[in-house]
């Protein structure tokens, strides 16, 4: 029986790989837009931060979702991820 692979991430944040489904993808699209994905399906350019109180906030701090991007990443955004926090 052949095993099935596991699909990984790296954490921007981190720089350590995880399984694709204990990571939030941020998105920018075409538009310019940034959204949290939580499908990590939607189209665009995106970047894996692992949902942890601490990495949130040194992405925060250090500007990585910006850099990974190449945009600057909304406040919201943050906002959006604290929140799904509260609910995991």
């Amino acid at each position: 029986m052949k095993q099935r692979k596991i699909p990984m991430r790296k954490c921007v944040v981190t720089n350590e790989k995880y399984p694709k489904k204990e990571l939030i993808r941020i998105v920018k699209n075409k538009e310019d837009e940034v959204f949290v994905d939580l499908t990590g399906k939607k189209n665009g350019r995106g970047a894996y931060i692992l949902l942890k109180k601490d990495i949130i906030e040194k992405a925060k701090k250090t500007k990585i979702l910006n850099k990974q991007l190449e945009i600057e990443v909304p406040e919201h955004i943050y906002e959006e991820l604290f929140s799904l926090l509260d609910k995991g």
